[in-house]
């Protein structure tokens, strides 16, 4: 499905880390019919509005990027907000969509919809196959509902609904909030501060043992828009960059990109989650799409955005 250069297209969720790089990525593409809508201007947990905004606006395709997110603090904190707050807005986006006759939608889930202990690399088929981790598992469940209404929506109904897992995600509009955000946005927070400060060391949580991947959200926007035009399956399919890294390994590159000289002290009083979380991104792969930020070059670039955002200080 070739998309034309101006279709009606919304970004759900297109302040965020993954939006906004759809929206970029639409933007450098030369697509000029971009909708997008802040929470003030639409809440995505208010069923009646998002029909409202639908029948409004008709857009013609949709990238549902919008959710509620973020590391294991936050989610192991505040279920019941994880899971109510992210079925909500996907109900409400998918069944919108449908009435609206929305031509494609794409979904986007998380790599955490993986059982705990799934083989390594996670393919597609292991999805509900074991235990979630329990750490992430309210938002892993709400998700795993999202790629199944869209799956149910295309039988019943015939719509061109799809989804996208990613791996963990990173670059500019990241979340640096130390309770809510994830590992390697908290890690260029820590190191900057700690460095800014004089501190003489940074604490990390866990052994540093996990190992994990971390794809740019530039390359899983690119991979968004190209899915858009090149795959129309019921089965999801993996979004990753087809390598990970221990969670010691990327504090020391994080550590040595923003310069901090002091030590890293790792807390294993603290949780370390899934030990091994690497994606099987060979579907989408042999489709023809391939990464293209390196991740130390991507991490530069996140800590660049950091920078702008909270300054030098």
């Amino acid at each position: 499905m070739r998309i034309q250069r101006e279709a009606r297209i919304y970004v759900a969720g297109h302040r965020g880390l993954v939006g906004s790089a759809i929206w970029r990525e639409l933007e450098r593409a030369g697509f000029s019919n971009l909708i997008g809508r802040t929470h003030a201007e639409l809440d995505l947990l208010d069923a009646s509005a998002v029909t409202r905004f639908y029948e409004e606006s008709k857009p013609e395709l949709v990238f549902a990027a919008a959710a509620k997110v973020g590391g294991i603090l936050a989610n192991d904190t505040h279920p019941a907000q994880y899971l109510y707050e992210n079925l909500q807005i996907q109900n409400n986006l998918i069944h919108g969509a449908w009435k609206a006759g929305v031509k494609k939608l794409l979904f986007l889930g998380s790599s955490c919809i993986y059982p705990k202990l799934a083989p390594q690399p996670l393919k597609e088929d292991y999805l509900l196959t074991g235990p979630l981790e329990p750490t992430n598992e309210w938002y892993a469940i709400a998700k795993i509902a999202g790629i199944k209404l869209c799956q149910a929506y295309r039988r019943q109904y015939g719509c061109d609904f799809i989804s996208a897992m990613p791996t963990n995600m990173y670059g500019p509009n990241d979340n640096y909030d130390l309770q809510t955000s994830h590992v390697l946005p908290a890690l260029i927070r820590k190191f900057h501060e700690a460095k800014a400060t004089g501190k003489s060391e940074v604490v990390c949580w866990g052994t540093g043992a996990p190992l994990r991947e971390f794809l740019h959200a530039d390359d899983l926007a690119r991979a968004c828009v190209f899915l858009m035009e090149n795959y129309s399956d019921e089965q999801f399919i993996n979004v990753g960059c087809g390598s990970d890294l221990s969670i010691r390994e990327l504090a020391e590159t994080v550590k040595h990109i923003i310069g901090f000289t002091g030590n890293i002290v790792w807390d294993s009083t603290k949780p370390d989650g899934t030990p091994k979380k690497l994606m099987d991104s060979s579907r989408l792969f042999a489709l023809g799409w391939k990464p293209q930020v390196d991740l130390e070059q991507g991490i530069r670039f996140a800590y660049e955005d950091f920078l702008k955002r909270f300054g030098k200080q």
